[in-house]
């Protein structure tokens, strides 16, 4: 059974490749009713940790719970080693994670009535996932029983979705469409060129941190405002003004006025108008996030290219129709829609894992790489810029970069980082991500210690005979693997970076 997957923040979405249709999976929740969605939540139970619609029952009941848990990924100092707290059980974000994709694999088999079919998956990133938040996802995706064919970013999975649903949009002069996915958790957008079928992104900005969970707690901040208490005041009764705020906010549609949530046991009502002026610093966040996919206009102006077909919208916190009325203002028709806003990205990965479809796709990496290298023996420390943001690669397929040098150190540290923008001088700026450090011994006497680091660097002449080799491997899921070799005798050092500890060949 090959399927694409959108593990979401708030939701995980489904679909399945079905002789060149791509449904939706539909799943049951505790009173039968049917939903095309699995809840990411998770819960505790008598019987230990329970997810989706079993622990949103829980949850609303009062009983521990965590939500949200996809945007633990985000951390930069996330590893597989990194805990979070559900009540008062500690509990590892990996396991929680492959414990809730148990729970997905079992709602699939239950649903489709295929107890023991392969379930071969397609899995959405975001675009600018980092290289740990990649490496834990598609562990923890094999850990419950995936057999994953590859990861593709989340936006470029609904440009496969859009060419599929909207063909004729794609023609000479338009070639291109721009995807505003606005998910729980994260905002990318991607401008995508569509030739028939294949697909190239040409460049994605996006933030990890931005989602339709902040609009969720601008929500519950206006309420406890009208409702003239603070969050400090409502302690942990925080969660539940948050809960009520998402669903009084997914209730809105385009006609809406007034919308309630609870707070504590009072009901606070409010005009729709000031919780779309409270937000709309938020969707502002996400067009800016966009400028650098968008042309300057002779007046000044920034807007989609002529060859931009549409701005395509999906993601399920894409749904509030302040978002589809701020980008109408600002960019007039072409700015559309996914029926399935909330199922685009599913959809597009179920496609992609289709190869009777014949999509094809080059992904950008989105980040650059980098590694802070020490000069003249401790000294001083500069920035060498290896991998650009614009570095292309296809989903499962791996590309290599190598570079060959004599050391002039006894040692060498390699402090590398994830960026998003370079300065005119080569320095990082934006969102800098501090990744993992390796230290090479050079000097042969060296090898074989256990710990480097109070060892003082040396600057040591090259004595021609040490040929040192780095070579960097881009595979078919954007997750960077390095590695340093010393050509003379074979020794090398090997790195799949954001996932384990560096391991001496």
């Amino acid at each position: 059974m090959r399927l694409g997957i959108d593990f979401g923040t708030t939701r995980t979405t489904v679909a399945v490749a079905d002789r060149g249709n791509y449904p939706l999976i539909a799943f049951l929740n505790h009173d039968g009713d049917t939903f095309e969605y699995i809840p990411s939540v998770a819960a505790v139970a008598d019987r230990g940790i329970v997810y989706g619609f079993e622990a949103q029952r829980l949850a609303e009941s009062g009983a521990p719970h965590i939500r949200s848990f996809k945007r633990l990924l985000a951390y930069p100092d996330v590893t597989a080693e990194t805990t979070t707290s559900i009540g008062d059980r500690r509990i590892k974000v990996l396991d929680l994670i492959t414990g809730f994709l148990f729970h997905v694999a079992a709602a699939i088999r239950g649903a489709t009535d295929e107890p023991t079919q392969t379930l071969e998956a397609v899995v959405g990133i975001p675009a600018h996932a980092h290289s740990a938040q990649r490496f834990l996802t598609l562990e923890a995706f094999r850990r419950a029983g995936f057999a994953v064919l590859s990861m593709i970013n989340e936006p470029s999975a609904a440009g496969f979705e859009y060419t599929h649903r909207h063909s004729s949009m794609i023609n000479s002069k338009r070639t291109k469409v721009l995807v505003y996915d606005l998910g729980g958790g994260t905002f990318d957008a991607s401008l995508v060129a569509a030739n028939g079928k294949r697909h190239e992104v040409l460049a994605s900005h996006g933030n990890n941190l931005l989602g339709g969970d902040d609009f969720d707690s601008a929500l519950a901040e206006l309420a406890l405002r009208k409702a003239g208490t603070t969050r400090a005041d409502i302690g942990p009764l925080w969660d539940d003004v948050v809960e009520s705020a998402r669903c009084a906010k997914e209730s809105l549609h385009p006609q809406s006025r007034f919308l309630t949530v609870a707070v504590g046991d009072d009901s606070v009502t409010l005009p729709v108008g000031e919780f779309y002026s409270a937000v709309e610093p938020l969707i502002d966040q996400t067009i800016r996030a966009m400028h650098p996919l968008f042309q300057r206009n002779a007046d000044g102006t920034l807007a989609p290219g002529d060859d931009v077909a549409s701005i395509y919208v999906v993601g399920g916190g894409s749904e509030l129709p302040a978002i589809m009325r701020q980008l109408r203002d600002r960019f007039g028709r072409r700015v559309r829609r996914s029926p399935y806003s909330a199922g685009s990205t599913a959809i597009g990965l179920a496609i992609a894992a289709d190869p009777e479809a014949g999509y094809s796709l080059v992904e950008t990496l989105s980040r650059g790489l980098g590694v802070f290298r020490e000069m003249d023996g401790g000294k001083r420390v500069s920035f060498d810029p290896i991998l650009t943001p614009e570095v292309r690669y296809s989903p499962g397929q791996a590309s290599t970069t190598t570079r060959r040098y004599l050391p002039t150190h006894n040692i060498g540290s390699y402090r590398y980082a994830e960026y998003t923008e370079l300065d005119p001088d080569g320095v990082p700026r934006g969102e800098v991500m501090p990744l993992d450090e390796i230290l090479f011994p050079f000097d042969p006497a060296l090898r074989g210690r256990g710990n480097l680091h109070d060892v003082p660097v040396r600057r040591e002449p090259a004595d021609g005979t040490h040929l040192i080799e780095e070579s960097y491997s881009v595979d078919g899921n954007g997750i960077v693997t390095v590695t340093i070799r010393d050509l003379a005798d074979g020794y090398a050092i090997t790195h799949s970076l954001g996932k384990t500890a560096p391991q001496a060949v």
